[in-house]
């Protein structure tokens, strides 16, 4: 079947708009932009040469960087079994996230939730919408736990600073808000809502599909779950809130340790923002400058950008390149488009019109 012109053009001016932008972000860590003339159109904020000749001297602060960054995949592994509805073998976890990981960092598609979810149906045979449901609930919490972090580093040392995100912040801490009650609803309406639908014998594939839904979301019928998965988040949040501390305080960031919640949520905010195809550029124009903000001089905060970004990606992607040669899964599975991929869509399908079993 042939694709329409009109959708290619558009994926393809898609893609121009998401590199020009990407990389006018990025340069804007190492150059000033000067778009009213008078002058050169951009500037080096600091010697290139020395930048590159500095950069060995912080590995004391990138070793324990990569350290916390590979550390998040266990703490989601554990925090993981509090939204699922059956146990699952903690190594069993720790695989599927890895390869989670390995596929939203090193692959195209940023696929590696939804990859995590379709291999744990398929080897625990848990319905696919319910694993998905369970991995949702994981994200929103750990949005909550971060919201809730940054919140609090308002009272901290770095609460003037803090100020430049008051608005945004207060948009994000909404919409979590929304979100959070919106799950809740879901998780207590979604299967007496389907039971209604199959009485009155309409809309057969919004009733399966809301009875998936309902199972995947169990945990946040009770309070109790949901202050335990909230609880088992705050690891994955706590790690590269201390990793990114420590290489504040590795740049020379007085109270640096203190401030890593400040740029993790710097760059929740950055990122959140919806339609924007340049996600790599905001992290780097968003780290770069919340360093600059934070005391450091702008070439440290240009290694400070570089350094997190290839340490997050580095060690999330080995970790991961592991988990996926243990398990014998192959790279082009992974892929946009794959088999695993095609597969998990058929299933989403399928799902929609299967009967879920409830139990009453």
């Amino acid at each position: 079947m042939k694709r329409p012109a009109g959708r290619t053009y558009l994926k393809v001016l898609a893609v121009v708009v998401g590199v020009v932008l990407s990389a006018f972000l990025i340069s804007s860590a190492f150059f000033q932009w000067h778009p009213t003339g008078g002058g050169p159109l951009l500037t080096p904020r600091f010697p290139l040469r020395k930048f590159v000749e500095d950069l060995p001297g912080h590995l004391p602060w990138l070793i324990p960087f990569l350290l916390l960054s590979a550390s998040i995949i266990p703490a989601r592994a554990a925090q993981w079994q509090t939204t699922l509805n059956k146990p699952v073998p903690f190594r069993e976890r720790y695989h599927l996230v890895a390869i989670g990981a390995f596929t939203h960092n090193a692959l195209p598609g940023k696929l590696g939730d939804f990859i995590r979810s379709f291999l744990l149906s398929r080897t625990q045979r848990i319905p696919f919408l319910q694993s998905l449901g369970s991995v949702a609930v994981c994200k929103l919490l750990e949005f909550a736990a971060l919201m809730g972090l940054v919140a609090l580093s308002f009272a901290g040392p770095f609460g003037a600073t803090m100020s430049h995100f008051a608005g945004p912040l207060r948009i994000a801490v909404g919409l979590c808000v929304v979100l959070v009650v919106l799950v809740v609803l879901l998780a207590h309406y979604a299967l007496p809502l389907a039971r209604m639908l199959e009485r009155k014998h309409k809309l057969p594939r919004v009733s399966h599909l809301l009875g998936h839904v309902s199972e995947g979301l169990g945990t946040a019928r009770s309070f109790r779950g949901m202050a335990k998965a909230l609880l088992f988040s705050l690891p994955s949040v706590l790690a590269p809130a201390l990793a990114y501390g420590m290489a504040l305080r590795g740049i020379g960031v007085r109270g640096g340790l203190f401030a890593g919640t400040v740029v993790l949520g710097a760059i929740a905010l950055g990122q959140s923002l919806p339609g924007v195809p340049a996600g790599m550029g905001i992290y780097y124009f968003v780290t770069s400058w919340a360093a600059r903000n934070l005391g450091a001089s702008p070439e440290d905060a240009a290694s400070f950008s570089l350094l997190t970004h290839l340490g997050t990606v580095l060690s999330q992607v080995g970790v991961g390149a592991l988990s996926v040669r243990l398990r014998g899964i192959r790279i082009r599975d992974l892929r946009k488009g794959g088999s695993l991929a095609r597969e998990a869509a058929s299933h989403v399908a399928h799902e929609a019109v299967e009967p879920v079993h409830v139990p009453g």
